[in-house]
C-alpha cells in the first residue's frame, strides 16, 4: 500500500509538472504573438507616436525606400526628437535615428564614404562641418537668403541650424558677482586652479570651439596659452560639456565654460548659476546641418534641411530650447542680452582642430 501511494504521488508531481511546462508554453506563445501584432504597426505613424526610443530600435517594415531617411545627430533627444517627429508626420517618411557625439558620428560618416548608409548629419559645430566637408554633397536650402550671413557656406557644404554663443558660468553661493571670471584671462590665474569645470575638447565640440575662441581673443603664444590653461584646470577635465553645468551648480567646481542655450536650460529648472558674456567678445559659432555625399535617400534628405531652417523651427528653438536663431528676419526674438560677438575665424579653427587636439593631448596627460 505504501508503495502503491509514492507511485500516486510520483505521478501526480509529474503530471503538476506537465501542466507547469504547458502553461509557460502558452504564456510564451502569447507573448510572441502579440509582439508580431506589434510589428506590424511600425511606420511612421507608430514611430512618432512611441517616440525616438522606439525610432531607433525599428526597421521600417513595410516602408518603401523613397519613403526613408536616415539620420546622424548628436543633438539630444529634447532638441531632434520634436523636429523629426513633425517632420515625419508633415511628410510621411520614415526617419532612422543614430544619435552620438558630433566627433564620433562625423568620423563614422568618414569611414563609410563610397558605401554610405548615412544621408544626414544633423547637429554639431560647423567648424567640424569644414574638416569634414570631402564627405559632404554642397547644397544650398530654399531659404538661404533669409539666413543671417554670417553663417553661411562658402560653397554650400552645411547649412546652419542655431547660433551658439559660448559663456562663462559661476556658482551663486560659492562665487560672488564681484570676483567670478569676466575674462578670457581669467580662467589663466592660480586663483581658479582646480576649480574650473570644461570638457575635453576632443570629446565636445563645445569645448573646442570655447578653446579656439579663447586662442583667437587673447594675444598669447598659442603654445603657452595652452600650457597655462591646462595647469589652471589642475589635470580635471569633465565627461562632456553637460557636465560643466552640472560640477558648477553642485559645488564640484566653481566656475565653468559653456553654451549659453545650456546654461539657460538649467537656470530656468532652478540651478543656481549665473551667466555671464565674456568681456572682450564671444564667439557665435552655429550648429549645422549637412548633406551626406552619396546619401541613399538624397530627395528626403534635402526636404530635411530645408526643414530645419523654417518657420515653424526656428521658432520652436527659440520658444523652447533657448537657442538662437540664424534667421535674419527672426533675429528680434532673440534680443536683450549684453553680448559683445568676436570676429571668429572659422576657417582658422578648423583647419589648425588637428593640430590644436594633438597639442591639448600632449599637454593634458
Amino acid at each position: 500500500m505504501d508503495e502503491f501511494i509514492r507511485s500516486e504521488k510520483q505521478i501526480r508531481r509529474k503530471q503538476a509538472v506537465r501542466t507547469m511546462i504547458c502553461m509557460a508554453l502558452l504564456l510564451l506563445l502569447s507573448a510572441v504573438l502579440y509582439g508580431c501584432s506589434k510589428t506590424e504597426e511600425t511606420g511612421p505613424a507608430a514611430a512618432a507616436a512611441a517616440g525616438t526610443g522606439a525610432r531607433r530600435q525599428a526597421d521600417g517594415y513595410g516602408v518603401s525606400e523613397d519613403k526613408k531617411l536616415i539620420i546622424y545627430t548628436s543633438h539630444k533627444e529634447e532638441v531632434y526628437g520634436p523636429i523629426i517627429r513633425e517632420f515625419e508626420e508633415r511628410t510621411g517618411i520614415w526617419v532612422e535615428v543614430r544619435d552620438g557625439g558630433s566627433t564620433e558620428l562625423l568620423e563614422a560618416i568618414g569611414r563609410e564614404a563610397g558605401q554610405q548608409t548615412c544621408d544626414v548629419m544633423f547637429g554639431g559645430g560647423v567648424e567640424s562641418y569644414e574638416a569634414y566637408r570631402e564627405y559632404f554633397e554642397p547644397y544650398r536650402c530654399k531659404l538661404s537668403d533669409k539666413l543671417d550671413d554670417r553663417y553661411l557656406s562658402s560653397d554650400d557644404s552645411w547649412t546652419a541650424f542655431t547660433e551658439l554663443p559660448i559663456v562663462f558660468i559661476y556658482n551663486n553661493k560659492l562665487v560672488s558677482a564681484e570676483t567670478a571670471p569676466h575674462s578670457w584671462k581669467d580662467f589663466l590665474d592660480d586663483e581658479w586652479r582646480g576649480k574650473i569645470a570644461f570638457a575635453a575638447p576632443g570629446k565636445s565640440g563645445t569645448s573646442y570651439t570655447a578653446l579656439a575662441t579663447m586662442i583667437q581673443v587673447l594675444d598669447m603664444d598659442e603654445r603657452e596659452l595652452m600650457e597655462d590653461f591646462v595647469t589652471a584646470l589642475d589635470g580635471k577635465v569633465s565627461a562632456g560639456s553637460g557636465e560643466v553645468v552640472d560640477e558648477v551648480s553642485t559645488g564640484i567646481h566653481l566656475v565653468g565654460i559653456t553654451l549659453e542655450e545650456t546654461a539657460k536650460k538649467r537656470i530656468a529648472k532652478g540651478a543656481d548659476i549665473t551667466m555671464i558674456y565674456p568681456e572682450e567678445g564671444t564667439s557665435t559659432v552655429p550648429d549645422g546641418c549637412a548633406l551626406v555625399k552619396g546619401a541613399p535617400h538624397e530627395a528626403n534628405a534635402k526636404l530635411f534641411i530645408d526643414f530645419t531652417v523654417s518657420d515653424d523651427v526656428q521658432n520652436l528653438i527659440m520658444d523652447q530650447f533657448c537657442r538662437r536663431t540664424v534667421r535674419k528676419d527672426l533675429q528680434m526674438k532673440t534680443a536683450g542680452e549684453e553680448m559683445k560677438i568676436m570676429d571668429f575665424d572659422l576657417k582658422w579653427a578648423s583647419a589648425h582642430q588637428d593640430e590644436i587636439l594633438a597639442l591639448w593631448s600632449e599637454l593634458i596627460r
